[in-house]
């Protein structure tokens, strides 16, 4: 029993594990599928309309981006302007403040010439007035002399308070002297410091000159960039505007083909009904499942059914299967038949008509579409399994796939019923 139990559990872990490899490939497989099943989409129109499509598309971010640009720029001419205006305020005030500090040292500058002008004056007149007295003699033996002549104790106090008197006076004009060689000096240091303030002042005042100088400069190259923006976006919108006039041309243009190709597919059916109606024999009885052959080994990418159209949003029906295989890829007849139409279309490319008769009542016709080339031509009988043509991208393709249509009675049906 142990062993049993062994033995069973050791084989059961391998399977649960090859189960989970299924279902990871199952999943690989339907991520692929839609994968391709995009591509389809994305083939289901000329190539004309695929490249107005994304030249449309880039057009229209490159507006996004253009108008985007064009937003900065006017953000930063304003964020300039707006420096370049409080720069220019403070340039104001900087030569304002200058002409007040030149102002002050002009006027420091005068009054030093106006204290010069007084002090020369004044040491003239101390040195005219030292001249004189020393002229009449010593001051102090004038003094004695006029002591030892007083004649009487009064006349002595008069002559006593003369020569104080004129040595006060003296005094005096040597004090003025001095008070105006002190101012003359303060002067001269006023005027150092305004020369120095003007200096400072000069200094700062350049140095805001450049910097409005420089903001001018930066002005100046952000409007440019502005209009330079604004020009790109006024090229990307005429860009935009021819892109999407020539999507609209594109698009015009795949709807007359469209329109053709459904009115040649009419007469293919009419063709299709007549014959079905002058063949009186049986043909094929029995299960339909299985009845053609697969044409090509490849994985389908593209079911057959009614939907959105990817590129004209049109209900439409996607009237076959498409297999994604590689271009040059052999195709093969999916039943004994004879070829009854062989035609270019430039929406499907190079087409083939094989028509295999009856089944259960019905007549049966496949088509090939965007092929290479085909090996077969109008009239020939082929067998079920030989080439009759080789895998393409012709027409309104832009990857290698075979479109493989069954037509019941000329109506198109979902050929895996067949298959």
């Amino acid at each position: 029993m142990c062993l049993l139990l062994v033995a069973t559990l050791g084989t059961a872990a391998p399977a649960a594990r090859a189960g989970e490899r299924d279902d990871l490939k199952d999943r690989q497989d339907q991520v692929q599928a839609q994968i391709e099943q995009t591509q389809e989409d994305a083939e289901e129109a000329s190539k004309a309309v695929n490249q107005a499509k994304a030249d449309l598309a880039s057009a229209e971010a490159q507006l996004v981006n253009a108008q985007s640009a064009y937003a900065g720029a006017q953000a930063h001419v304003a964020d300039v302007q707006a420096k370049l205006q409080a720069a220019q305020a403070k340039d104001a005030e900087m030569q304002a403040a200058l002409a007040v500090a030149q102002a002050n040292l002009e006027k420091a500058r005068a009054d030093v010439v106006a204290g010069q002008a007084a002090l020369d004056a004044q040491q003239a007149q101390v040195k005219d007035t030292v001249v004189e007295v020393y002229q009449q003699g010593s001051p102090a033996l004038m003094a004695w002399t006029g002591y030892l002549q007083s004649q009487t104790p009064a006349d002595l106090i008069r002559k006593l308070e003369y020569a104080d008197t004129l040595i006060e006076d003296q005094n005096t004009v040597f004090d003025q002297l001095h008070a105006a060689e002190v101012a003359l000096r303060e002067e001269r240091a006023r005027v150092r410091d305004a020369e120095d303030a003007a200096d400072e002042q000069a200094d700062l005042a350049a140095q805001q000159l450049a910097n409005v100088q420089r903001l001018e400069a930066e002005a100046e190259t952000a409007a440019n960039a502005a209009l330079l923006a604004q020009n790109e976006v006024t090229l990307t919108v005429a860009a935009r505007e021819q892109a999407q006039r020539k999507a609209e041309r594109a698009r015009r243009h795949d709807l007359e083909e469209l329109a053709k190709l459904k009115k040649q597919e009419r007469k293919i059916k009419q063709q299709i009904i007549a014959a079905a109606a002058a063949d009186q024999s049986v043909g094929y009885v029995g299960s339909d499942d299985g009845f053609l052959l697969p044409p090509v080994n490849g994985s389908v990418t593209s079911p057959f059914g009614y939907r959105i159209h990817p590129i004209y949003g049109y209900w439409g029906l996607h009237d076959g299967t498409d297999f994604g295989v590689s271009c040059g890829e052999g195709m093969r007849a999916a039943a004994d038949g004879k070829v009854i139409s062989r035609y270019y279309s430039s929406v499907y490319g190079n087409r083939l008509y094989l028509d295999v008769g009856k089944v259960n009542g019905h007549n049966l016709t496949v088509v090939y579409n965007h092929a290479t080339s085909y090996r077969v031509n109008v009239g020939d009988q082929v067998k079920r399994g030989e080439i009759v043509g080789y895998v393409g991208s012709t027409g309104w393709s832009t990857g290698c796939h075979l479109h493989f249509t069954v037509l019941q009675d000329g109506t198109a049906v979902d050929p895996m019923s067949y298959l």
